[in-house]
């Protein structure tokens, strides 16, 4: 299984960037996923060819943290919850469908769809306030195993923001 990630980064990243899977820049998870090794070398390019037009669409969206909440196991994973926006809640249904129709499986089935809860995960004291604005301006695909290296994630796609002009 090749494992990949859709998220919505809320802190600046770089196309192509590769970090430690223990230290992922703060992001809104919109999916995660497996697909086949054999979709390997053309999934992603299939798949990001499917999540432009979503994207796109999505970017600039102006979102808003809610309150604290625990996921996982006994609630041990400390998260800002993001409030319901209907843009954010559309891209996610419209990234399921992208992933269902290259033949990838979710990796958390119970929490997409109508289920689905975004959430900002706190990591290394970096965390949202309640009430913060956070503007949806960057979205990215990640190999979370890029060659097999189960230690690093990789940014394969960045869809940001449109630049102003001067």
């Amino acid at each position: 299984m090749r494992n990949l990630i859709l998220v919505a980064f809320v802190e600046a990243v770089a196309d192509g960037l590769v970090f430690p899977r223990s230290d992922w820049p703060l992001h809104i998870t919109l999916l995660r996923f497996d697909v086949d090794p054999s979709d390997d070398d053309d999934v992603a390019a299939r798949l990001s060819e499917l999540v432009t037009a979503p994207a796109m669409g999505a970017l600039g969206a102006d979102l808003t943290v809610g309150p604290d909440a625990g996921f996982g196991h006994q609630g041990s994973i400390p998260v800002s919850l993001v409030e319901h926006h209907p843009v954010l809640q559309g891209l996610h249904e419209e990234l399921f469908d992208a992933v269902a129709s290259v033949g990838g499986r979710v990796a958390t089935p119970r929490y997409v769809m109508e289920h689905y809860r975004p959430h900002i995960s706190h990591h290394d004291g970096k965390r949202p306030k309640p009430g913060d604005a956070v503007v949806l301006d960057q979205i990215a695909l990640v190999d979370m195993a890029p060659e097999g290296n189960h230690t690093i994630r990789r940014i394969l796609k960045l869809w940001r923001l449109p630049a102003e002009p001067n």
